[in-house]
């Protein structure tokens, strides 16, 4: 920046003759611009002035921007986006306004949403509201009228009537379907001695099907005039006045007699036997735990033994009696007590 100190003027010092002679020389002309005619006068200034660079000068030579005039704060005026009765003033924050080249909050470019994101957002979405459904759906099922019992059908009696299984079940009658359970319907039936287990189906909209497995009866027990059909827990299941009409075995003594052991004994002995051979036994006995034994219905004996082994023995004992008898050497006692070694005399 060049200083702002005015120069000053001062006479020159008389040039010696060898100042005269070199000017001279040089053909300058000393004499314009002196104030006395013939001696010039030097300008010269209290502070030396700085060399001027290149960038200086095109610096200087480019036009200047004209800097504002400081002026009085003028009062503003609302613009558009501005909200009423609230004018900016000065050292406050400016509020933001709208303008074609600035956009606001009401016009703001919205980018689409990633295609993923939309997929997994309306999966989401169609996940909840089957959930929702299916919600409404099992709690209309459980508790809606429209699936009442009305009626229940019973299958796999024998010894008990299909009556007798309704009549047990009547309190079901109303209830809906989805809260009927196999705990409650054995429940019911557990008064009914015969019924060894029970399933349960529902058959929309009113009908419960129920499957009953009875207990097996493995042989007759003698009471008095009557003879107790009874399985291989010695459940009496039934009662019967003619022995003939039942192709069971009759346990002589009976259970009070022979005492507990020897009737269970003897009971399981007969559960494992299959059907066929079954028929054909007239009656069973035991002298003890170990020495069960076996009379078919042509007098014929089987040494049984323990109880051990049971299945075993019952399919050797059934092999046996499918061989064809011999006249010439007709057999009398079937021995299995050793089931891999059997004998027949």
């Amino acid at each position: 920046m060049a200083s702002t100190r005015r120069p000053t003027y001062r006479p020159a010092k008389p040039a010696s003759r060898d100042g005269a002679a070199r000017d001279g020389a040089a053909g300058r002309d000393t004499s314009a611009g002196a104030p006395d005619g013939g001696k010039p006068a030097v300008i010269t200034a209290s502070k030396g002035v700085p060399e001027v660079t290149a960038q200086e000068k095109a610096q200087a030579s480019a036009p200047k921007r004209s800097t504002p005039k400081a002026s009085a704060p003028k009062r503003s005026t609302p613009k558009a986006g501005t909200p009423k009765g609230k004018a900016w003033k000065p050292g406050t924050q400016k509020p933001e306004t709208t303008s074609p080249d600035k956009p606001g909050p009401d016009n703001v470019l919205a980018f689409p949403e990633p295609r993923g994101r939309r997929i997994r957002r309306n999966l989401i979405v169609a996940v909840c509201v089957t959930a929702a459904l299916v919600a409404g759906l099992i709690i209309a099922a459980v508790y809606s009228p429209v699936l009442a019992v009305h009626s229940v059908s019973v299958t796999g009696t024998k010894l008990l009537r299909p009556a007798q299984v309704q009549a047990a079940l009547k309190p079901l009658l109303g209830t809906p379907l989805p809260q009927v359970s196999d705990d409650e319907v054995t429940s019911l039936l557990k008064p009914l001695v015969q019924i060894k287990s029970v399933t349960t189906q529902a058959h929309p909209p009113s009908v419960l099907v129920v499957q009953v497995q009875e207990r097996v009866p493995v042989a007759l027990v003698k009471r008095g005039n009557e003879y107790m059909l009874v399985d291989v827990d010695g459940v009496r299941l039934s009662t019967t006045a003619d022995p003939t009409s039942v192709k069971l075995p009759v346990i002589d003594g009976g259970a009070g007699t022979i005492g507990k052991d020897l009737f269970q004994a003897t009971a399981e002995v007969l559960g494992a036997l299959p059907a066929n051979v079954l028929a054909k036994l007239s009656n069973a006995s035991a002298k003890s735990v170990d020495a069960v034994e076996l009379k078919l219905l042509d007098g014929q004996t089987v040494i049984w033994g323990n109880a051990g082994e049971k299945e075993l023995k019952a399919r050797v004992l059934e092999a046996l009696l499918k061989v064809p008898a011999d006249p010439a050497n007709p057999v009398n006692t079937y021995d299995v007590s050793v089931p891999r070694h059997p004998v027949t005399r």
